[in-house]
């Protein structure tokens, strides 16, 4: 056999068409390697600054994604906001380590997104960034992240765990709302800011509970130490069915519980001092509540919507309620507003239709707008002495058949009393408001308003509403009227704190009237009784205010 061996370094000289097909095939293979990345280019669009490209949108084939670390030779280095949102057949993306931003939205309500590779030059995730991802089931967060936005992976109802990384020194509110299968949140132990104690995540030093495991089941108690409830952290835990509050916590955030379904009870332990806005909103289970006698504030909305709910003791240490903090409370059946509370917001009590009773503090000044409308049971209320105002339709559709105006109060505003059917007789303490709003007892025709002698403002203010003179009058359809051990007597009934006085005579033909008696009718009400009735063949009385 004959072996010919060529030199390294010679080759053999080319024939004319040899080399021709060799120019031809170069040419194809470059057209074909710049058809590649100009084919991938075409699939986005994209804008130019300051020399880098921002990719603003996304023609949303079905498949995977992957997303060019440069276009026309600039680098790729933000995910505009919006970009890949609502790209349902996406399944896939890889994110090149050119980006270091991924805008509000990027890939919002990609349901289809299973696979997620974030290059490691990324620092922000966006608010909502991977929300309404649902099919989305793990994500690796590289270490370059520092901010994970508001919302950022809310509703991902796939998504079972997560590890925060070592420089995440943000993560805003509700990042990981309503992901109901989530039940591990991990953090970095180099992580300067964060942690995490059996899957749920803290800041570094435990004081702050952020945010609790939507996917997990049965009760938890928060460790001691723990001081703040974070804002939303255990929102719509539906899976919750009982939650331990240790006395070292001081304050339960924002919508801490809200959407809680199934959590029937709760105690906050005499250290809380403040209830957030919408704290417990929406829990219907939510039978018994207990607060220590440290709170002072219950936020807007704090119990609304817990339609479970029977009784509450607000403890007298409470300044403040916030606007509908119980509305929609349709169980509750009684409350007593504590003295250092001086507002009634607006529907704080709103449509709580088996309230019957409220008692109302003595430094509240102001009743607001709805605040016990809807109340359709509500039969007794005592205005305290310091209200100066009663909002629009406070009472609306209540069943009070009376109630007592003080003398302090200068307005009423519309509609206050309006379809409360019952109302038979309103009592003024004093001149009638300066600021009286349209159809204030509204269908209510048989209404009579009562004034006292010495008031004014009552002869122009009022329209198509009978008012009457209020005097004192003698009980004598009830008990206390007649005999009772050796003495005639009766109760009077009239304005509270009034001074009645009692005068008798012998013969109303020549009538010599003489006083027999000076009442103070303390709570509205005295009792009076003629120790020298037997004296005379006949006695008559009749009431007088000095």
């Amino acid at each position: 056999m004959k072996t010919t061996c060529r030199p390294a370094g010679i080759h053999r000289p080319k024939t004319p068409a040899m080399q021709w097909t060799t120019v031809r095939i170069l040419r194809r293979l470059h057209l074909l390697l710049l058809a590649i990345p100009l084919a991938a280019q075409a699939q986005f669009d994209y804008t130019t600054n300051n020399d880098t490209i921002t990719i603003t949108g996304y023609n949303c084939t079905e498949g995977p994604a992957t997303i060019p670390s440069t276009i026309d030779g600039l680098p790729v280095t933000t995910i505009g906001g919006g970009t890949f949102s609502g790209c349902s057949g996406l399944t896939s993306v890889t994110i090149p380590n050119s980006v270091t931003s991924l805008g509000a939205e990027a890939f919002g309500s990609c349901t289809g997104l299973t696979s997620v590779t974030i290059g490691t030059s990324v620092k922000t995730l966006g608010a909502h960034a991977f929300a309404d991802c649902t099919g989305l089931a793990s994500i690796t967060i590289p270490d370059s992240v520092t901010d994970i936005g508001a919302w950022a992976f809310a509703r991902c109802s796939g998504l079972t765990g997560v590890t925060i990384p070592r420089n995440v020194t943000t993560i805003g509110e509700q990042a990981f709302f309503h992901c109901t299968g989530l039940g591990a949140i991990e953090v970095d132990a180099l992580n300067s800011h964060f942690g995490s104690l059996n899957g749920v995540l803290f800041d570094k030093n435990l004081a702050t509970l952020i945010q609790y495991l939507p996917g997990r089941t049965g009760g938890y108690t928060i460790p001691d130490g723990v001081s703040t409830i974070g804002d939303w952290a255990f929102r719509d835990c539906i899976n919750l069915a009982s939650v331990a509050i240790p006395n070292s916590v001081t304050n339960i955030g924002k919508g801490a519980f809200v959407g809680c379904k199934n959590l029937p009870s709760v105690v906050a332990p005499d250290g809380v001092t403040s209830i957030g806005t919408f704290a417990f909103q929406g829990c219907g289970s939510l039978g018994s509540v207990t607060l220590g006698n440290s709170v002072t504030t219950i936020g807007r909305g704090a119990f609304e919507g817990c339609v479970s709910l029977t009784n509450l003791n607000i403890p007298n240490s409470t300044a403040n309620i916030g606007s509908s903090a119980f509305a929609g409370c349709r169980n509750l059946t009684g409350v007593n507003i504590p003295d250092k509370v001086t507002s009634i917001e607006e529907r704080t009590f709103a449509a709580c239709a088996s309230l019957t009773n409220a008692m109302i503090g003595n430094s509240v000044t102001n009743i607001g707008d709805w605040a016990f409308a809807y109340c359709s049971h509500l039969a007794g209320v005592t205005i305290p002495k310091s209200v100066i105002r009663i909002g629009a339709n406070a009472f609306y559709g209540s069943s009070l058949s009376s109630v007592t105006i003080p003398d302090g109060v200068t307005a009423i505003g519309n509609e206050a009393f309006y379809g409360s059917a019952s109302l038979m007789a309103v009592y003024f303490m004093g001149n009638a408001p300066s600021e009286f709003g349209r159809d204030v007892f509204g269908d209510s025709p048989e209404t009579i308003l009562y004034y006292l002698p010495g008031t004014t403002g009552w002869d122009s203010i009022f329209v198509n509403v009978q008012t009457v003179l209020w005097l004192p009058r003698v009980q004598s359809d009830d008990p206390s009227f007649g005999v009772r051990e050796n003495q005639f007597g009766f109760n009077i009934n009239w304005a509270s704190e009034r001074v009645v006085v009692v005068e008798a005579c012998p013969d109303l033909a020549t009538p010599v009237w003489t006083p027999v008696g000076t009442n103070i009718l303390n709570g509205g009400t005295s009792y009076f009784s003629d120790p020298q009735w037997a004296d005379y063949p006949a006695r008559f009385y009749r009431l007088r205010s000095p």
